[in-house]
């Protein structure tokens, strides 16, 4: 019944294998593969015919996490898998992005490819597993892919690199770097770290792309047994018509793009292109034209020959900068009066508002994935209005660009936090994108920084990002710093750089051609490194560091551990003297597993009483120590007072005043505020007070008789 092939290596000290012929054989390719006891269902599905006015490749990417894949079921009323959570939509771009260059251009045929987590071992990340899988079930389907790809994740621990490391390692790791390419050239990077250096940024990139060569070399095995016959596919030659294009509007579009203003280009633009349609597109008065999808995409290709040959020959871009040049920059902080921290980053044509919240525990960010439930004290989120790009569109729910750019800031930033020991606030950062021209995630970065050193967020140096650009063509070869929109839609790299003064903080690079070499990597990264330090010195201009306060507005936070056996007397039954605490003092009250409690307000006095009330609980009183207390009854023989949290203490009588007292109503009355000395405990451990000791007027204890002034 079935015809199963599969292939297995060593790979990294677990075992790989991947198998095909028995799960989803509908699908025009497929794979189960597993590594270590992590397993991804891998299918990849094409329409053999095109969609009418289809001007784009339609590809999808869904990766999908099961939570029976780690023997759990998911939360919520529904109690089953609902929208993307954003790990899953971050790992469908990290998939797509080094697949879709690879499709020949010209096919437009709506491909799906879906990755979905069967099983986890909480050692594997699933992500390098569905990466591989969606290479092999391309491979396999037929499919015009120029693949396969290979994928590995890099970690960096004690000067050394470890190769797909467990999920428990890369908690000790300074880097978290992904790496997918062909057997030739790399074709993707993401990455986090803690500033690490150009040298070793580059030495994980090749050490990833050398450590999955063996995976690529078992995907051709496999596709040797069971590869499909390959589609007849063969682009259409639009030769022809792109040289009509050109002798039409090929001087208008080489004019246009001499134009500086971004609104004045694309009004140029666009008007060239109106005469290219109006000319030669299929209409009613020209019923021999052509397909407007065939024309639209030809324009962009004649657009693409002229920005791209302009600065191989001249070195001289669309705005007229050298090829190292980064735009005017103007960095403003404190901008917004009620916020915590806020800064307004701009850069040419590109703008981020950004602002920084402080919170406390209570506003850290449940995330419920395949690993377990944690919190996440640190969130950044990138919003990308229309309006940035002078557009009108429908204000949906944040779509993939949104969460991945968010994302890449995030790692950007994590590296130079404070830890919660030092810096107890939850902290959130959002980045509104008011103006765009090229590389907003990166204005982001630096806004960031701005916004939190606004806030007093004690970071420990600030970072700058900046986005590199290639053009690689048979002329030449051109690595841009600091690119714009067009420069990226136009060029063949989009490579992001972000980091402090001491090294890279995140690396994100994506190749839209066949890969690039280790060589142009080095000079984007050297490049990318000058006009970091140029970017840093402009936002010294508005800060060079942390506030020494936080902002009025902004929850004050305190500290204080207490043993882990008194956590239920601050909590009590079923919460009561926690909610009594919060409520009578009017702070907010945090209790962790570990016996650490973060006391929050914006009112010092809120915070005092519930540290005292809270340290009254867990506390035990110190012999001789001066209290002031509440009288809560009175008797024949002396006043029992509240003195330390519930803790009553006995004063007799003969302790009242330093004179005979006949009876203690004569000098206490059940409510009155007291002060009183800790004299000791009788047999029974019972405690005994004194108040003639200490004056009651100002609670400092009297000197005994004999004693110095």
């Amino acid at each position: 019944m079935f015809n199963i092939q599969k292939e297995t290596i060593d790979w990294a000290g677990r075992q790989l294998t991947i198998e095909t012929g028995r799960m989803a054989r509908q699908a025009t390719g497929s794979v189960l593969v597993t590594y270590g006891e992590t397993s991804v269902l891998a299918t990849a599905v094409a329409m053999k015919q095109v969609k009418d006015g289809i001007d784009f490749f339609p590809l999808t990417v869904n990766y999908q996490e099961k939570y029976f894949a780690a023997g759990k079921i998911p939360g919520g009323f529904f109690k089953r898998e609902g929208r993307p959570t954003d790990k899953e939509t971050l790992t469908s771009r990290l998939i797509d992005r080094p697949i879709r260059p690879l499709f020949p251009k010209g096919f437009k045929n709506d491909t799906q490819v879906m990755l979905t987590v069967l099983s986890h071992d909480m050692e594997n990340d699933p992500d390098i597993v569905a990466m591989v899988g969606a290479s092999a079930a391309l491979v396999l389907s037929g499919l015009p892919f120029l693949g396969p790809i290979g994928a590995a994740r890099v970690g960096y621990k004690d000067g050394g690199y470890v190769i797909n490391p467990t999920i428990d390692e890369m908690k000790e790791s300074d880097l978290d770097l992904v790496v997918a390419g062909t057997g030739d050239a790399v074709m993707m990077v993401e990455s986090e770290a803690k500033e690490l250096t150009e040298e070793v940024m580059l030495g994980a990139v090749m050490a990833g792309h050398e450590a999955f060569q063996p995976v690529i070399d078992m995907i051709i095995r496999l596709a040797e047994k069971a590869a499909k016959e390959p589609w007849d596919f063969v682009p259409e030659d639009h030769s022809a018509l792109e040289a009509k294009v050109q002798k039409l509007v090929g001087k208008d579009i080489a004019k246009a793009y001499t134009i500086k203003d971004k609104t004045e280009r694309y009004a140029a633009l666009g008007a060239a292109k109106e005469k290219a349609v109006a000319e030669l597109a299929l209409s009613e008065a020209n019923p021999d034209g052509v397909d407007p999808a065939v024309l639209k995409g030809v324009l962009k290709d004649v657009e693409a020959s002229v920005v791209r040959g302009g600065i191989i020959k001249t070195g001289k871009r669309i705005d007229g900068r050298k090829l190292d040049d980064v735009r005017a920059i103007v960095s403003e902080a404190g901008i917004l009066p009620r916020t915590h921290g806020s800064a307004l980053f701009t850069r040419g044509e590109t703008q981020a508002l950004c602002v920084a919240t402080l919170g406390t525990g209570e506003d850290e960010q449940m995330i419920d994935d395949l690993t377990g439930m944690y919190k996440e004290r640190f969130m950044l989120h990138y919003n990308f209005p229309p309006y940035s790009v002078g557009e009108t569109s429908f204000r949906l729910a944040p779509g993939r660009r949104e969460i991945g750019h968010g994302k890449l800031a995030w790692r950007a930033m994590r590296a130079v936090l404070p830890s919660a020991e030092d810096f107890p606030y939850t902290i959130r950062l959002v980045s509104e994108i008011t103006e765009s021209n090229g590389s907003s995630s990166m204005a982001t970065v630096c806004g960031s920084s701005l916004a939190l050193m606004d806030a007093g967020v004690p970071i420990k140096r600030p970072v700058s990002g900046i986005a590199m650009g290639l053009i690689k063509d048979p002329e030449g070869i051109a690595v841009l710093s600091d690119i714009l929109g067009d420069e990226d839609h136009l060029g063949d790299m989009d490579f992001k750089v972000a980091g402090t003064e001491v090294g890279i903080t995140s690396l994100q690079m994506d190749i839209k051609i066949a890969g690039i070499t280790k060589e142009i990597m080095e000079t984007a990264l050297s490049q990318a490194h000058a006009g970091r330090a140029h970017i840093l010195a402009e936002m010294n201009k508005a800060l060079t560091g942390a506030r020494g306060e936080l902002a009025d507005t902004a929850p004050r936070i305190e500290q204080m551990k207490i043993p882990v056996d008194k956590i239920r007397d601050v909590i009590g039954t079923g919460g009561k003297v926690i909610r009594e605490i919060v409520e009578k003092t009017g702070a907010k009250v945090n209790v962790e597993d570990d016996g650490t409690i973060k006391i929050a307000s914006s009112d010092a006095a809120s915070i005092k009483a519930a540290r005292d009330w809270i340290h009254s609980l867990t506390a035990e009183p110190e012999q001789g120590a001066v209290y002031q207390g509440k009288v809560v009854k009175v008797m024949d023989f002396g006043a029992f007072v509240n003195f330390f949290g519930a803790r009553d203490g006995l004063v007799h009588v003969s302790q009242l005043k330093a004179e005979r007292v006949n009876h203690p109503n004569d000098v206490v009355k059940e409510g009155d505020l007291v002060w009183v000395k800790l004299m000791g405990f009788d047999d029974r451990g019972k405690v005994k007070l004194s108040m003639k000791v200490v004056n009651q007027e100002t609670g400092e204890e009297i000197a005994a008789e004999g004693e110095a002034d």
